[in-house]
């Protein structure tokens, strides 16, 4: 696989004066308000998201579709009562982390100690110990910058993939931010042969098998009451650097603002594994994972847009 030279470099974004152009003084104003956010006491940004899902909800009429659709999907027996809850608590969710993401930008170190605990510490330093990087096997959940940015904190070094924001402000913030505690962020196009050099350096990343890659290079496997498509790609991903492989979660106590992230058992993923059984523990891992905190999942992606042949479509 060959790559440009720039897209297999860390991707820097610079201030520029441009950015201070009139034409980007909202953009500006946004990121103040979200900063400001950051240093109000939790219990204040959690009615103030309470308000603001309730207002953006109208607004949301799509991704509160296709969260029905994957709901339905995954859970037929599930009631409209337990299906309306999810979707208030998605939507919580949703403004409590935006009003709170400044926290990334301007907290502290040990701030970030104090508010977001570890639990199976044990599985990422017994991998340390043996000179190994780490592959985390994470689904969409909100906390997953922050779950980045405390392993980062605690010493761990992390590199990750960020696809170019069209406002030069919030790409240089969100650049600027992932890599506040020693993270390295790449272009999305540097591709799977990066991630491999970066393991090899030593560097972990974070891998979300839920995404949706079409069915060219996926196979189907069971996931809750449905199939989905999944890239059975991490087991050569993580022999080809190296790695072990660690499922992880991560859940937002709402009421007081404390997260948990949860790191579970190395996954048994050597090179004699086929493909249809990876997807499978993959889907399996990931029924576990989401399992832990159903609400806090992002449920409104397309993770089940490619169907198995005869499968009603989903998002239409």
């Amino acid at each position: 696989m060959s790559l440009p030279l720039s897209a297999s470099q860390p991707y820097r974004v610079k201030f520029r004066y441009s950015m201070l152009s009139p034409k980007y003084w909202p953009s500006w104003l946004a990121v103040g308000l979200m900063l400001l956010t950051a240093y109000l006491p939790h219990r204040v940004r959690y009615w103030l998201a309470r308000g603001l899902a309730r207002i953006i909800r109208p607004f949301c009429k799509k991704p509160i579709r296709i969260a029905r659709a994957n709901l339905g999907a995954c859970f037929p027996e599930m009631s409209e009562a337990q299906t309306e809850s999810i979707l208030r608590n998605m939507m919580f969710c949703f403004a409590l982390v935006g009003l709170s993401m400044g926290v990334l930008a301007v907290k502290s170190r040990k701030n970030l100690e104090k508010h977001i605990s570890i639990k199976g510490l044990e599985h990422i330093e017994r991998a340390r110990a043996q000179g190994k990087p780490i592959v985390f096997l994470v689904p969409h959940l909100w906390g997953i910058e922050y779950a980045g940015a405390r392993l980062s904190a605690w010493g761990l070094p992390m590199m990750g993939m960020v696809k170019h924001h069209k406002n030069p402000v919030f790409n240089w913030l969100s650049v600027r931010q992932r890599c506040r505690f020693g993270g390295t962020v790449y272009h999305r196009d540097a591709g799977l042969r990066t991630l491999v050099q970066g393991l090899r350096r030593g560097e972990s990343f974070f891998y979300l098998p839920d995404q949706d890659h079409g069915p060219k290079k996926s196979i189907f496997a069971d996931f809750f009451a449905t199939q989905k498509a999944t890239l059975p790609v991490i087991s050569r991903l993580a022999n080809c650097g190296g790695a072990v492989v660690l499922p992880l979660t991560i859940g937002i106590d709402k009421e007081r603002g404390h997260m948990t992230m949860e790191v579970f058992e190395a996954l048994e993923m050597d090179e004699k594994i086929s493909k249809e059984e990876e997807a499978k523990l993959l889907n399996q891992q990931l029924e576990r994972l989401i399992g832990a905190h159903p609400e806090q999942y992002m449920w409104f992606l397309k993770v089940l847009h490619t169907r198995p042949e005869g499968a009603k479509l989903l998002y239409r």
